[in-house]
C-alpha cells in the first residue's frame, strides 16, 4: 500500500500528490482524475511527473476513499478482475475526453 501525501493547493489548477512507494522512494504525480468504475467504487488516476517513472508515461491507478474528515486515502488494486474493471473505466474516461476535445474544435 502506498502512502498518500496531499499537496493539493486550493487555487492551483494542476493538482499534484507525492506518493511514497513500497520501496521507500517517492514520486510526484499529477492528478488526472478521480472517477467511479462500474463496481461502484471510486478510483484515482495519477501521472508521474518526476523521477524515472515519469519517463514511461505509465498512469498509476489506485482505489480512492476519503475518511470522515475528508482526507484522501489510496489503496492498491490487488485483484486482477477489479484492475480490469478500473482500467476499462479509465479508458472510457480518456475516450470521452478525446470526444469532448473534438467537439470543442468543431465548434470553433
Amino acid at each position: 500500500m502506498s502512502d498518500f501525501n496531499n499537496n493539493l493547493p486550493e487555487q492551483e489548477e494542476e493538482m499534484t500528490v507525492t506518493l511514497s512507494l513500497d520501496d521507500g522512494s517517492t514520486v510526484e504525480c499529477a492528478v488526472l482524475t478521480i472517477f467511479e468504475a462500474n463496481n461502484g467504487n471510486d478510483y484515482i488516476a495519477l501521472l508521474p511527473i518526476s523521477g524515472p517513472e515519469a519517463e514511461t508515461g505509465e498512469v498509476f491507478l489506485y482505489r480512492y476513499t476519503e475518511d470522515a474528515d475528508g482526507n484522501p486515502n489510496l489503496a492498491n488494486i490487488e485483484d486482477d478482475e477489479e484492475f480490469e474493471i478500473v482500467s476499462d473505466a479509465f479508458d472510457e474516461f480518456l475516450d470521452e475526453q478525446e470526444f469532448d476535445e473534438l467537439v470543442e474544435e468543431d465548434e470553433e
